[in-house]
């Protein structure tokens, strides 16, 4: 079963080894799960300054995956817009770290 919880990005940078223009972020998830490393695809809209403290979700119970030189040990969730680009799932009013997706 699929585990989609939300977290708070706590560090932002440009992944600057990725083949595709991405960031790699930190994100804090609570307690239970703590801060977590992800990279995204995600550089046509955001900047690492923009999204410091932004909620967004993830699954947490996939196995880590290696990207280049980081292993992303969760997999941060976006739709694409019209253009291709990823825009990231957030909720619309803050909720708790590691709130679970119901």
């Amino acid at each position: 079963k699929v585990d989609i919880r939300i977290g708070t990005i706590v560090q932002a940078e440009i992944f600057e080894e990725a083949r595709k223009p991405a960031l790699k972020m930190q994100i804090d998830f609570g307690g239970d799960i703590g801060v977590k490393k992800s990279s995204a695809q995600i550089r046509a809209l955001y900047n690492p300054e923009d999204i410091l403290g932004k909620q967004v979700a993830a699954v947490v119970n996939f196995p880590p995956r290696q990207i280049g030189p980081m292993m992303s040990e969760v997999l941060t969730l976006g739709f694409s817009d019209t253009d291709g680009n990823i825009v990231l799932f957030s909720p619309d009013t803050p909720v708790p770290n590691g709130s679970r997706l119901h």
